[in-house]
């Protein structure tokens, strides 16, 4: 009889610690953030889109003018108003992804030029160097340089006895919201 009574109680224990592991695994919560696969495969794929959008925008010389967009103001909800915002909006705006741009210069420092928060923990995060020649014509402006508009961005002429004006880097970061 004691045999019995052992057995069953063994019978029921391991009853109680599964059911208590088939609670806790139903229990836990699956968000669209929980880490998985499929966020690294997202993530993966927000830091390609995010690289090839800035290589395009250089290809296109409209990451120069987003630069010295940089310099003046500071966008919230929504990319400059310009070429490069115009690829930011349609690139992640449209797909309920936020981005902040910034950038920096060793001469002047860092500016933001689109702040949408604080990125989340799944954000990726890509960058652009940009390189400005003196005769580089400033972006808007007919026979005006990236020398002699200067003062119009706060970028001081890195070196006075070449053609080199300026080194900057554009940083992308995106996130989904």
């Amino acid at each position: 009889m004691r045999g019995q009574a052992h057995t069953l109680e063994a019978v029921v224990a391991a009853l109680l610690v599964l059911g208590g592991v088939v609670f806790a695994i139903q229990s836990t919560a699956v968000t669209p953030l929980s880490a998985s696969t499929s966020n690294q495969h997202i993530e993966n794929q927000q830091r390609a889109q995010a690289a090839d959008l800035l290589a395009v925008a250089h290809e296109n010389d409209t990451l120069r003018g987003a630069a010295y967009a940089a310099w003046n103001d500071t966008y919230r909800n929504a990319g400059p108003p310009n070429a490069f915002g115009a690829a930011l909006n349609r690139t992640f705006g449209d797909a309920r992804v936020a981005f902040n741009v910034r950038v920096t210069s060793p001469e002047a420092g860092r500016k933001t030029l689109v702040n949408q928060g604080e990125p989340t923990d799944n954000a990726v995060a890509t960058s652009h160097p940009l390189v400005l020649l003196d005769d580089t014509p400033y972006p808007g402006f007919d026979n005006v340089t990236d020398a002699s508009a200067a003062g119009a961005f706060n970028v001081q002429d890195s070196s006075t006895e070449t053609e080199l004006f300026a080194v900057m880097e554009v940083h992308l970061v995106v996130w989904r919201i």
